[in-house]
């Protein structure tokens, strides 16, 4: 069973996906907005695939990758991650990997089935993320999705250039 709408689908990883992951996960240029401190080996990431069949319950944490349902091509992934049951929450991200297929709305598609996701099939009270405060369009997209800004962590993220504040945002289900 997939995730989809017209324009996208979220499916499972595969073992397939081992060497775009390989590439994304090691590209320096997206770390900042990842988290990602430290090269990946393709063995680390077999293994990863490998597990990614383990139940969310189990693992604390769920990827889906995003395939453009037009040409059927994987442009970018979902985490589910820090998965807390006995507060039924979880924190999300979103990834669309090439500037190419940026602004097209796939994240706004992603985020929307994901939400669908978590609040009627998981049955979560609230989904949360993070998000550097100089990330606009995403923080807008967070909005205009029904997450409201919660917070600043001030100097949260450290940079090359000094101090980063980062923006908590959070969406509770509205059945609660």
């Amino acid at each position: 069973m997939f995730l989809e709408n017209d324009t996208i689908r979220l499916r499972p990883l595969e073992p397939e996906d081992l060497d775009i992951l390989y590439i994304w996960e090691n590209d320096v240029n997206i770390w900042n907005v990842t988290n990602t401190i430290a090269p990946y080996s393709r063995y680390a990431l077999k293994q990863y695939i490998e597990n990614s069949h383990k139940d969310i319950f189990e693992t604390g944490q769920l990827r889906l990758m995003i395939e453009d349902k037009t040409n059927n091509h994987t442009i970018g992934t979902v985490d589910l991650f820090d998965f807390n049951p006995m507060h039924a929450r979880i924190a999300f991200g979103v990834l669309i990997y090439s500037e190419n297929n940026r602004r097209q709305g796939f994240a706004t598609s992603s985020l929307k089935l994901i939400m669908d996701y978590c609040f009627n099939i998981l049955h979560l009270h609230q989904i949360y993320c993070n998000v550097d405060e100089n990330n606009a369009k995403s923080i807008n997209m967070l909005i205009n999705a029904g997450f409201d800004i919660v917070g600043t962590k001030k100097q949260w993220i450290k940079t090359a250039n000094g101090w980063k504040n980062e923006v908590l945002l959070q969406a509770i289900n509205p059945k609660f």
